[in-house]
This record gives C-alpha cells, structure tokens and sequence, in this order.
C-alpha cells in the first residue's frame, strides 16, 4: 500500500496515522500532515484507494468531484481497507514509538474502526461519516478519544451518535456542517476549523507526547 510521509521513519517520535476523507491524499490532507509533522510527529497517509481501478480525483476544480469520490468510495471493500490501515497502524507501532489515528469524513469513521480492533495511543475522528453503522464498536476502542462534530451536519445524525460515544471527548460547534475543517468554500466553517484544529494539537501532544 503506497504512503505518503511526513518525518524520520526511524526518529523517537511519535507516530501518526492519517486517513484521507473521500477525495483521496488531497492538498487539504498534506497540509494537516505537515502541519502535525512540524509539531514533531512522523506521519504517514496510506492511499486508501490502491486497490481500485480507474481513480481520479486530481482536479479539486472538476465540477463533479463529489460525485466521482462518492462514487469511487462506494466501490470501497470497507472490511479490507480496515485490515489495510490496521497493517499501517502497525508498521508505526513496530517502531517503537506512541501512536495516533487522526481522520476527516470518510477517514473519521474508517479510524474509529481501525482503533476498535488495533490498539492506538490516541484516536481523533472529525465528523466520521460512516460512525452511524459502527457504533456497536464504540465499547471496543478503549483509547482516548477525540471526536468533532458540526451542529449542521447533514450527513451525520449527531444527536444520535454522540450519545452512543461514552467515555469519549466531544464538541459541538454550532452553525457548522459537514467536513466544516475542509478549506473549500463549500464546506469551510473557518471559527470550527480552527478551534477544533487548537482543540487537536492539545490532544496530540497531551497523549501522545505527555505534554500537559
């Protein structure tokens, strides 16, 4: 499975798995990995999507993105693309290092599935769009978790997820929808981008790097 990387594969620091939302390793995606990997974490952004066929996604422009992603993850084997990232997940484990599992959208959900059957240090999840048919996992991810949610979510029933996520720290931020971190103009909310971004570093580094 191809990665992109951001660090020393073989430095002390921690590690990060980074799990794209539906348009791929897009810019977006790249620019929050640098920015973790500036902050002093080794990061890794598997392509979820190697597996299929027929994958285009380059032109964030093109009219009908969405429609093409959406369609690209339908064609998605959700149970191999969880055993996919778990073997990415362990890659980073091998190394002897602390390790996290941050993903948008598509990857929110897919890194709740993956910390319910591997064992990461830390675990955030912005507006996973799949958490609706996993929350009978949610007794199994036993690590500190972190979950973003916008109050106008239209893909995401939150008033029915959050309740079933025990034990896990959540916020709600009013007024913002789906994808509300993603720079497009479509789905940026800039206020929720950047406290929920703050509210991130500060759990990266408190479970991962014992800062207070």
């Amino acid at each position: 499975m191809p990665v992109h990387e951001w660090g020393d594969a073989d430095s002390s620091a921690p590690g990060i798995l980074l799990l794209q939302e539906i348009f791929g390793v897009s810019p977006y995606i790249e620019q929050r990995a640098a920015e973790l990997s500036a902050l002093g974490y080794y990061v890794i952004a598997p392509e979820v999507y190697w597996r299929l066929d027929g994958v285009d996604l380059d032109d964030e422009d093109a009219p009908d993105l969405l429609e093409r992603a959406i369609g690209t993850m339908q064609r998605l084997d959700w149970d191999q693309a969880v055993t996919d990232c778990v073997s990415a997940l362990e890659y980073l484990r091998g190394r002897d290092r602390r390790t996290g599992l941050i993903g948008f959208c598509f990857g929110g959900g897919l890194a709740f599935n993956v910390a319910a059957v591997s064992s990461p240090d830390a675990l955030v999840s912005y507006y996973g769009s799949a958490l609706p048919n996993l929350l009978h996992l949610a007794p199994d991810v036993t690590a500190p978790s972190l979950h973003h949610f916008g109050d106008a979510d239209d893909y995401v029933p939150v008033d029915v997820v959050v309740p079933a996520l025990v034990g896990a720290e959540v916020h709600r931020y009013p007024g913002a929808g789906h994808a509300f971190d993603n720079p497009m103009p479509a789905f940026h909310d800039i206020d929720a981008s950047a406290l929920s971004w703050e509210r991130t570093v500060e759990f990266l580094s408190r479970n991962l790097q014992g800062a207070a």
